[in-house]
């Protein structure tokens, strides 16, 4: 899987993120202009001792992501995750190599670049009184439900107890 984030504004967020991407063997793509210093103290402290495990690519704008990444690859997806779609996160069938699109904390998805996407855009629900989630549990939560779809392929999904059995 894929996250896109673009113009990310917080660190400690994109730090959580990227923490997530490293658990589950996502790559994070990061989409100009980056809001702050990708070397900050805040984002190491939030992606921990991860951050140096990431698979982060960098773009100078949304044009140059689609060419990179979309441009010639006819089995990938971009979902654009927005509070404008039509569509909930879980009626999208997520494929292995899809990308997953965020938006600005403080602004979302440009609605320039949304009018192209409008059968990839998707919604998680919430009462109409909020107007959005927290960027890194917003990531969590539909980048979860994709991993889900796929049986969570190559991951651990049985533990043990350390001190006990069951």
């Amino acid at each position: 899987m894929n996250i896109v984030l673009h113009q990310p504004e917080i660190p400690a967020n994109t730090g959580n993120i990227g923490r997530t991407c490293v658990a589950v063997g996502a790559v994070l793509h990061l989409i100009e202009p980056i809001g702050f210093r990708l070397t900050g103290k805040e984002l190491r402290r939030a992606g921990m001792d991860y951050w140096e495990h990431l698979d982060v690519r960098r773009y100078i704008n949304f044009e140059e992501f689609v060419e990179k990444n979309i441009a010639n690859n006819s089995k990938a997806t971009i979902w654009m995750a927005t509070t404008k779609a039509q569509k909930i996160y879980t009626e999208a069938v997520f494929g292995k190599n899809d990308f997953i699109m965020f938006g600005r904390e403080s602004a979302g998805i440009p609605e320039e670049i949304l009018v192209n996407y409008k059968d990839t855009c998707i919604r998680i629900p919430m009462l109409e009184t909020i107007r959005s989630l927290n960027l890194s549990n917003s990531v969590g939560i539909v980048l979860y439900e994709a991993l889900r779809q796929q049986g969570f392929e190559g991951m651990q999904t049985e533990g043990e107890l350390h001190h006990t059995t069951w």
